[in-house]
């Protein structure tokens, strides 16, 4: 049985609850939250009876000495909690972002290491059905490699609250997913980046609601992203919309069900080259998704196995070095590289 404390029971705590009641041989042993109340609320909505509910991590995990901590608190807390989790020895999985900069998240990396426990991020774009896909689709080399990677996200929610006055809002809060699947399916590293940030006049954010940005991922890769949190009309799905342009032809994903692909085929029609649908394959069995379940699951595993779980701080520190890179590019107008110390 591994034994967890949760801490920070705001509302996305529910999808960690939802999916740590799935799993045999978890048991939630501590809720903490800064308000006792909405804690006890939160381990009465899931029956959690007899486990310890506090407002001080250091304390709670006194009490139950247990195996892991699930950090669900904002991202100007997660340094502080890595350290009292990493004092207690125990392993961690943290809700995205790893952290709020780039001195805190490597620090927390740096923490983990020390302490020889694993960490992980809740990075559950990877664990989409469709990034799985194309990625194996992609290693097949049946369109050869990929050479430009295009992602358009556009939609408009009125979140309220505190997105709505923060600062680089769209690069901050979400554009990590983004980010981080572009740098899975086309297996890049980020080197250099290019971004504008603006507020258009039908925007209800106070900065950062829409940007674009160009990404060197090395090996002759670029990846372009556009995207918007105010634009209404022909919203792109949650996870973007694709085209992934390779050597030998091209794959859109819609970001839902659609995903189609094309190859070069023999002769010419006219200018062009001609192209004939190719299949991409179905999800293999051996492909881990399930979001957060998913992702609590591998973090699972490696910690019974000795071994590293895919969304380990150590490789999700590139992608949250993208959004930092992104959001200086934005600040100062020019083209920043992406160094060994940043990531």
């Amino acid at each position: 049985m591994m034994n967890v404390v949760l801490v920070g029971c705001g509302a996305m705590s529910r999808q960690w609850l939802d999916a740590a009641r799935q799993i045999d041989g978890l048991a939630i042993v501590g809720l903490v939250d800064l308000d006792a109340e909405r804690a006890k609320a939160r381990a009465h909505e899931y029956d959690l009876t007899g486990i310890v509910i506090g407002t001080s991590l250091d304390a709670v995990l006194d009490q139950t000495g247990p195996d892991a901590v699930f950090d669900v608190v904002v991202p100007a807390a997660r340094r502080e909690v890595a350290l009292s989790a990493f004092a207690h020895n125990c392993h961690l999985l943290t809700e995205k972002p790893l952290a709020d900069s780039p001195e805190n998240a490597r620090a927390i990396v740096e923490a983990a290491r020390q302490a020889g426990r694993i960490h992980a991020v809740v990075q559950n774009r990877r664990y989409v059905a469709n990034v799985r896909r194309i990625r194996r689709f992609l290693d097949s080399g049946a369109i050869g490699a990929a050479t430009s990677i295009h992602a358009d996200f556009f939609v408009a929610p009125h979140f309220g609250g505190f997105r709505e006055e923060m600062a680089h809002v769209l690069l901050l809060d979400m554009a990590i997913h983004t980010f981080d699947a572009a740098r899975y399916m086309a297996g890049g590293e980020p080197a250099s980046v290019y971004c504008q940030e603006w507020e258009p006049a039908n925007s209800w954010y106070r900065q950062g609601s829409s940007a674009s940005a160009v990404f060197d991922l090395g090996d002759g890769k670029v990846f372009t992203y556009a995207g918007s949190w105010c634009a209404d009309g022909f919203r792109t799905s949650w996870e973007g919309s694709w085209r992934i342009v390779a050597e030998r032809g091209s794959l859109i994903w819609d970001g839902h069900d659609l995903l189609t692909a094309e190859v070069v085929a023999t002769g010419r029609d006219g200018l062009f080259a001609k192209t004939q649908p190719i299949e991409v394959p179905p999800l293999d069995p051996a492909d881990r998704v399930g979001g957060h379940l998913g992702i609590i699951r591998d973090f699972m595993h490696a910690i019974e196995t000795g071994t590293e779980p895919e969304t380990r701080g150590t490789d999700n520190i590139k992608s949250l070095a993208m959004v930092f890179s992104a959001i200086e590019s934005a600040e100062t107008g020019r083209r920043v590289a992406i160094s060994q110390e940043t990531r």
